[in-house]
């Protein structure tokens, strides 16, 4: 499929997953004739594995090692520390997403908040004026 189609199944823009391929993230499978961009369903799981980690403050490094390790683990002939140095960095990656989890859900809460207590006062500053009789 082409880059067009890639960004709207993702979600994402047309220039961030050209940045993925020009930063080696996400390469696209194919060419066409033309020079197009042609990529796979597998490309596309690729590119949603980075949109997940991208709010939660992984790196591009850290994407880069976590589609490696993924790509380790579905691999047959990866040897037994191949699998097991992927492991490893898989629960790294974990614990950093529970933990950017954490902290989002902390941001959140104080978000609805404010945003509480501003229509609060949005609706006592409204029913008070004037023109509101």
């Amino acid at each position: 499929m082409q880059i067009g189609q890639v960004a709207h199944r993702t979600e994402l823009s047309i220039r961030t997953v050209r940045h993925y391929d020009d930063v080696g993230l996400v390469v696209p499978s194919e060419r066409s004739v033309g020079g197009f961009r042609l990529y796979t369903e597998a490309d596309v799981e690729r590119l949603l594995v980075i949109r997940r980690m991208k709010p939660l403050g992984f790196t591009l490094t850290e994407m880069k090692g976590l589609l490696d390790a993924l790509d380790v683990l579905n691999d047959d002939l990866a040897t037994e520390e191949q699998r097991s140095e992927a492991e490893a960095f898989i629960n790294e990656c974990h614990g950093k997403a529970a933990e950017s989890c954490t902290t989002l859900r902390r941001q959140l809460a104080y978000a609805e908040e404010l945003t509480d207590l501003l229509a609060a006062r949005s609706t006592t500053s409204d029913s008070s004026s004037p023109d509101s009789s």
